[in-house]
């Protein structure tokens, strides 16, 4: 077993080159992240992750594959799923029918997956929908926080039934702010104890049902100077200390312009990783690097092996475990099994 594989990266294409598998084989990759250009239809997907699984069994394959708008395979038999906030919506009018809805959603979502070989969906979005964020908008549930907590924890139930962890995201709360974080670095000017009230609750209220938590690449700035991802204060003294989370912790993509505006000045890719491991984070992103040979993926693979020989950051065999317990227990169906197996047909009958 590695001692501890951080780094979760992607591929440019519908197949693995040279390149990806020398990659995905370097002891300090831990996860691939999967894209709408990695897809062309289930046979090639799965072809996909059978070989990266041929390569390193322990490897954690994800996307981010909510439904909605981000959802990134739509066509070949998968479901196209409602955005969250038809969720919200529903339970407007009938709640109990609501909860049963979210629950058929994520188990949809998570056999779908599973049957071509994924293992975890970034998922669900537990932001709160303040009504001006675009980058969120209608992948929130609801305004409430408490409805988010209850649906939120419904579609996590579906994921269970499929064998499919989860990722609660962005933490504290990415819905309240208008900027985009892939484009800038949005700014929320509330209190701590306001955040901890409305937006950050259900992260107390779903300690024991959350997986893995993703940090926002936004800037509290009553709490700390840096954006949450970064932030010891968020992820150790906040969410594991005081909100009593136990999971893994990814960060959101490095490349994005959030990501990387630290202290005052623009970090490089191996700086932010290390930022981030220092900070408490479990596994670091990187995304859409390898589209032009991947010289960026490369340069983060080398510079953080040589950040961890100066001492920079240190290797964690709890953040391993971690990694590790996100991996399926089980066997998926396979898609021609899955399509006849009646849970999943039920499911399907009661999406929203």
């Amino acid at each position: 077993m590695n001692l501890h594989a951080p780094l979760v990266l992607d591929v440019a294409g519908l197949a693995l080159n040279d390149d990806d598998r020398r990659r995905l084989q370097n002891p300090l990759t831990g996860g691939l992240i999967l894209f709408a250009r990695n897809w062309q239809d289930r046979r090639q997907l799965t072809e996909l992750t059978a070989e990266v699984k041929s390569l390193r069994p322990d490897l954690l394959i994800c996307v981010d594959h909510e439904g909605g708008r981000v959802q990134r395979f739509r066509s070949d038999g998968f479901s196209v799923l409602a955005p969250m906030r038809a969720l919200g919506e529903l339970w407007m009018r009938d709640a109990m029918r609501a909860t049963d809805a979210a629950t058929a959603t994520g188990h949809v979502l998570g056999a779908e997956l599973r049957a071509c070989g994924v293992d975890l969906s970034f998922a669900p979005v537990l932001d709160l929908d303040h009504g001006g964020s675009t980058v969120i908008g209608d992948r929130a549930f609801h305004r409430d926080a408490r409805v988010v907590s209850v649906l939120a924890k419904s579609l996590m139930h579906g994921l269970l039934l499929a064998g499919m962890a989860n990722c609660g995201k962005h933490f504290p709360g990415h819905g309240h702010v208008k900027a985009d974080s892939h484009v800038d670095v949005p700014v929320d000017h509330r209190s701590l104890k306001a955040l901890l009230a409305d937006d950050a609750a259900p992260y107390g209220w779903l300690s024991t049902s959350l997986a893995s938590v993703m940090p926002a690449h936004v800037v509290y700035d009553k709490v700390d100077s840096r954006p949450a991802g970064f932030s010891t204060r968020w992820l150790q003294d906040i969410l594991r200390a005081q909100l009593g989370f136990g999971g893994a912790i990814f960060s959101d993509d490095l490349s994005m312009a959030g990501a990387r505006q630290l202290d005052g000045r623009e970090l490089s890719y191996t700086e932010a990783a290390v930022a981030a491991l220092q900070a408490g984070c479990d596994m670091v992103l990187l995304c859409n690097q390898s589209v032009d040979g991947g010289a960026a993926v490369d340069a983060l693979l080398d510079g953080l092996s040589a950040a961890r020989s100066a001492g920079q950051w240190q290797a964690s065999e709890a953040s391993e475990a971690r990694r590790l317990a996100l991996l399926p227990v089980s066997a998926p169906l396979p898609w021609d099994v899955l399509m006849r197996s009646s849970a999943y047909r039920h499911a399907l009958d009661r999406l929203a």
